[in-house]
């Protein structure tokens, strides 16, 4: 059954078909959720929370984008929420800072190192860059929207990617060379 014929019928209450979407995107989307809530019980939560988010909200979804792209973005944003609640913990930044900050693009990443480890480096990575990282490199925010979504400055969000991707770097590459550090 069609994704279009499932929504249609959970916007008439149809259980049924809301198990059936429920079925067919938890898994990716608790993924998702574990991507930035490193608890397990935390991203098992606000997976369910953009869920029950989704199934009240449907008659939002215009079908405009797939519903896996629209529920990917409710779900980023309750783990995103979820990270605000926490009240992170900001780091005060020169002004000077900002005039040699700008967007990395041509870095590079050997050949053999795996998602995996780009992923597990990147969780590894303080919260307040991870977040920017994965927003910026996997999911493909801009800078305007991260400001929004973290209520913090495009320059502190560009500050934030470049020092991630400085750790990255580093992380990678030791990995490259089987270094410590």
């Amino acid at each position: 059954m069609s994704d279009k014929l499932l929504v249609e019928q959970c916007k008439n209450n149809s259980r049924k078909a809301q198990m059936t979407l429920y079925s067919q995107y938890c898994d990716g989307m608790f993924i998702v959720a574990q991507r930035y809530l490193k608890d397990k019980h935390a991203a098992e939560d606000a997976m369910q929370e953009a869920f029950v988010k989704a199934f009240s909200k449907l008659d939002q979804f215009k079908g405009d984008v797939t519903f896996g792209a629209w529920l990917k973005r409710i779900v980023i944003n309750r783990c995103l929420d979820t990270i605000k609640s926490k009240k992170l913990e900001t780091e005060l930044i020169d002004d000077s800072v900002f005039e040699i900050v700008q967007d990395d693009y041509d870095w590079e990443v050997s050949d053999e190192t795996t998602v995996t480890e780009i992923l597990s480096a990147i969780k590894d990575l303080p919260e307040n860059y991870q977040v920017v990282v994965q927003l910026f490199l996997l999911e493909g925010y801009d800078h305007q929207e991260i400001s929004e979504v973290l209520c913090i400055s495009e320059n502190a969000s560009r500050t934030n990617l470049h020092r991630g991707k400085t750790i990255l770097k580093k992380t990678l590459k030791h990995l490259q060379y089987g270094t410590g550090f």
